[in-house]
């Protein structure tokens, strides 16, 4: 194992394969200030990872003494990032899941292999082909500048303000009777968002970032 130990991070986080996803997700959190253990059973990719992260070990996911002589189990947080290996992907989530991790997090390659995962104890799933196909799928067909979904029913967009809003306060242009959204926050050309009140007037060029039940956002940003 090799290690960084001047660095003084309060969050731990194991991450368990480092794939493309797993190395971006890794070297991420270690630039947000979280300590991170890298596994990996390719000796090349932790002697290229050794400098980046704050400790990196070479190891089989599925062997649960190698994890447990890691102390992977004492970890607050795992992320199995284990690529189109299904069954290490499938066998690593559920050691994790008799450690009694708290915090166990997932990549997935399908539906279907979300459901397993669930099933064997992940708490978080992830599918960052389909997540990001869909995200990209609502922007390219609409005036959404930003989508982010929340859960099965829930998302913020962030959009352009409606014509038949502008030059007027919210709580008159009642955007959020119309189309059953509400207007979070409001951001001026040149300048940072600021939270909108029933008193912001919107102004052509506004940019809003606005909530609400997935149809109603959706229906709300191809308004013109």
């Amino acid at each position: 194992m090799s290690g960084k130990n001047d660095r003084q991070q309060s969050t731990r986080v194991v991450v368990l394969g480092l794939g493309r996803f797993g190395r971006s997700l890794a070297r991420e959190l270690v630039t947000s200030g979280t300590q991170v253990l890298g596994i990996d059973n390719d000796p090349k990719i932790i002697q290229r990872l050794a400098e980046d992260l704050t400790q990196t070990a070479v190891a089989d996911t599925t062997d649960r003494d190698s994890l447990m002589q890691l102390g992977v189990h004492k970890f607050p947080h795992a992320v199995v990032a284990v690529g189109t290996d299904l069954e290490s992907s499938i066998l690593t989530t559920s050691l994790l899941a008799d450690f009694q991790v708290p915090q166990i997090w997932a990549k997935a390659t399908s539906r279907q292999h979300s459901r397993i995962l669930e099933r064997v104890g992940a708490h978080h799933v992830v599918i960052p082909e389909h997540d990001m196909g869909e995200r990209v799928a609502h922007l390219v067909t609409g005036r959404m500048l930003d989508y982010i979904e929340f859960g099965d029913d829930y998302a913020m967009v962030k959009t352009l303000a409606p014509a038949d809003a502008i030059g007027m306060p919210l709580k008159d242009s009642e955007l959020r009777r119309k189309y059953e959204i509400t207007v979070v926050a409001v951001k001026r050309p040149g300048q940072n968002f600021t939270y909108a009140t029933q008193d912001t007037v919107l102004m052509r060029g506004d940019i809003l970032v606005v909530a609400g039940k997935i149809r109603q956002v959706e229906a709300f940003a191809n308004v013109t």
